[in-house]
């Protein structure tokens, strides 16, 4: 999956073209200036290809605004980490100084550039748009981001340019990917090192040593997968330099990569709002997790602390905690084997393919107790089950009104097949379809 970097100068529609592409408001858009300080970061499906896309704030030199010179490190830091850039300019306001120093960092960037001229919402703005012709980086796409005009054949061009899959070793290919995911400092680097059996990843007391996301293969013990330790992911507002942006660009890169996510959780600190974004993250990517409490050595316990703990981190992530959660203590080497054992038991569950007969004879009689509520007099009847042939556990309920079932019913069913099936570990999907 490749990455798509919207730039260009404040004011130009970045924000609107990027909440166009993700499908949802995620970026603030105002007529004012450089609104958007912070990159932001989503997923765009388009003709069967999914990319991320980051926003970034509006690039300018030698402003007053000392934000400025942080928005500027940001964006080049996205032009560096993108395999797309699309450069975003006005046809209103014309080629400014901006512009033409936004292009001449490109022309030298060796990324493919696609440029959009945008708020063409009138046939006579297309001929203002012909100037930029001169920037020398092909011919510009007239595009109105508001309502949407030009939009899609913009899209098939960027579908067109992403770079494709590397062919890389199949055998390699299809093995489990375990990305290890925490906040700065929790161990992963250790924990890799601990289960590898050699210092493979630099280790330090200073938070954010690791900047990489760097893959191993692990082929002990009658295990065969790829383990990834990444760099530790700090809030937007503690992210200042820019090499630390690349780290956290390449750890959500990772999480999208991988099959299960061991989140660490340091055992003194307790489950931050920090690691329930993460959590978030690998849910909304619809990845296995297997929560690591890590340095529990470090606290002092009585026979109940380990259940309080777990108790407190299943409270925070509910609805959805079906997770496994491992205590280790990665420096003593206790209970690493452990987080080894139910990562793969967790991989088996993500990979389980239910046969629909199975399905069927499991969930209809539960269904046919615990119907659908009526809906102004109707009756809804779920006739027929299947799983989806999707990497995360989907599965398709046929039935007559799938628009009125809502989504206390939905968690019904979810719990009824977590309950027949092991899904521990792993999100379930669940899709109404008409019959």
């Amino acid at each position: 999956m490749g990455i798509v970097a919207i730039v260009g100068r404040p004011n130009v529609g970045k924000s609107t073209l990027f909440n166009r592409m993700v499908g949802e408001r995620k970026a603030i858009v105002d007529k004012e200036a450089g609104v958007t300080r912070d990159r932001h970061y989503g997923k765009c499906e388009w003709c069967g290809k999914t990319f991320s896309v980051i926003d970034t704030g509006g690039y300018t030199s030698n402003s007053e605004d000392v934000f400025e010179n942080e928005i500027r490190k940001q964006v080049l830091a996205a032009i560096e980490e993108a395999d797309v850039i699309l450069f975003m300019c006005d046809v209103d306001t014309g080629i400014t100084d901006y512009d033409e120093e936004i292009a001449n960092i490109l022309r030298r960037c060796n990324k493919p550039v696609i440029l959009a001229v945008n708020k063409v919402d009138t046939g006579d703005k297309m001929y203002g748009s012909y100037e930029f012709n001169k920037f020398g980086l092909g011919e510009p796409f007239s595009i109105a981001a508001a309502d949407g005009g030009g939009t899609g054949d913009l899209m098939d061009k960027i579908c067109e340019v992403l770079p494709k899959p590397k062919p890389e070793d199949a055998e390699l290919e299809n093995l489990p990917r375990i990305t290890i995911v925490g906040r700065p400092n929790v161990g992963k680097s250790s924990l890799t090192n601990a289960l590898l059996g050699t210092d493979r990843n630099i280790v330090t007391p200073v938070a954010g040593t690791t900047r990489d996301s760097i893959s191993t293969r692990y082929n002990k013990f009658g295990y065969d997968f790829m383990i990834v330790d990444t760099a530790g992911l700090r809030k937007k507002a503690k992210v200042t330099e820019d090499l630390e942006f690349y780290s956290v660009m390449r750890a959500v890169r990772s999480i999208e990569n991988s099959d299960i996510c061991l989140l660490m959780v340091d055992a003194a600190e307790g489950i931050q709002a920090q690691d329930m974004n993460i959590f978030y993250l690998i849910q909304k990517n619809g990845k296995g997790c297997v929560f690591v409490v890590n340095k529990w050595d470090t606290i002092e316990k009585s026979s109940q602390t380990m259940e309080d703990f777990k108790e407190s981190i299943l409270q925070k992530i509910a609805p959805f905690n079906d997770v496994p959660i491992v205590f280790t203590s990665v420096i003593n080497k206790q209970r690493i084997f452990d987080v080894l054992k139910v990562a793969m038991e967790v991989y088996q569950n993500y990979s389980r393919k239910i046969p629909t007969a199975k399905l069927n004879e499991a969930l209809l009689p539960e269904i046919e107790n615990h119907q659908p509520p009526m809906y102004k007099g109707k009756d809804i009847k779920i006739k027929f089950i299947t799983q989806l042939p999707t990497r995360t556990p989907s599965f398709a309920f046929f039935c007559n009104l799938p628009q009125y079932i809502k989504e206390p019913y939905k968690r019904f069913l979810e719990n009824k097949l977590r309950s027949y099936f092991n899904f521990t570990g792993c999100p379930v999907n669940i899709f109404l379809r008409q019959k």
